[in-house]
């Protein structure tokens, strides 16, 4: 038994398929948990989980089978699989329940697609595992039920029982050794959705009562603390109001709707809403008091 599962583990990853050693009979990893991690070999640098430890090298592969009959964990991240996972319904359920491949079947029909061939397993249940490659530069998790009632898949973050490894109630094996066929768009349309795109409001200073240049003065002050750089927002917070309040001084603008702009501005800008005010506050109170009479500005 070894011998096959040896050579279970050699063929995965002589298909680019990165393996790890799975409990023998078993499907849970073989691999020591980070609580128990000894921090030397691979682990030398740090604790390295299952996805990080699987691995396409020969020696690495021959060096792990000839010690145990471990069977054999294809990382589905790593080997850029997607694997659509066909479960049997669980034992109490009604005797006329659908099972995974009837559900996908489904699918497939209301998706108007025929169903995908490509390379296909069979479990020791009765379950099916389709294998795709996964969609270049798309980074798909695993999901369970996503397309449908006993239809879960594996990608980042999981692993399938590779074909040739055994457990108590059977083996793993090929039943359609098509080549591997890629996601079909219309599944990874299922898996992905397009996200809406987020609206961008633009924004709008309030209303104001003031004279033109007034209106523009604000306007232009307030576009000054929203570009500022990080390390002078405040400062421009403060220099930009000031400029602007002889405007509350001389009656062209209200002073709340200033500071409600330049309360906008620097948040926007990122400095916290005690800033924004104090520095507002501060900066009005000193142009009030420093004015000089409109017509001599």
């Amino acid at each position: 038994m070894s011998g096959e599962l040896l050579a279970a583990a050699l063929t995965a990853a002589e298909a680019g398929r990165p393996v790890f050693p799975l409990r023998p009979g078993d499907k849970r990893p073989a691999l020591h948990r980070e609580d128990q991690c000894p921090l030397t070999g691979p682990c030398a640098g740090g604790h390295l989980k299952w996805e990080q430890r699987a691995t396409t090298d020969r020696t690495a592969i021959v060096r792990c089978w000839t010690h145990k009959p471990y069977n054999v964990g294809i990382a589905t991240g790593p080997a850029g699989l997607v694997v659509v996972d066909l479960d049997q319904p669980k034992t109490g359920s009604r005797a006329d329940a659908p099972d995974g491949a009837a559900n996908f079947a489904a699918l497939c029909e209301r998706a108007g697609e025929a169903v995908p061939t490509t390379y296909r397993v069979r479990t020791p249940s009765g379950g099916e595992h389709l294998y795709f490659t996964a969609p270049p530069g798309l980074r798909l998790g695993n999901t369970a039920g996503k397309l449908g009632p006993l239809i879960d898949t594996r990608a980042h973050g999981g692993y399938v029982v590779a074909p040739g490894s055994t457990t108590r109630a059977g083996m793993y094996e090929v039943i359609d050794p098509a080549p591997v066929a890629l996601l079909p768009v219309w599944l990874v349309s299922l898996l992905d959705p397009p996200k809406p795109a987020a609206r961008v409001m633009p924004l709008r200073l309030p209303a104001v009562s003031g004279s033109r240049a007034a209106t523009v003065a604000l306007e232009r002050e307030c576009d000054a603390v929203r570009s500022a750089p990080p390390q002078q927002a405040n400062n421009t917070l403060n220099r930009s109001a000031f400029k602007v309040g002889r405007f509350v001084a001389w009656g062209d603008l209200p002073r709340d709707v200033v500071e409600e702009a330049f309360q906008a501005a620097g948040e926007t800008r990122g400095l916290t809403a005690a800033e924004c005010r104090a520095t507002i506050r501060s900066a009005l109170d000193s142009s009030a008091r420093t004015v000089r009479a409109r017509e001599t500005a």
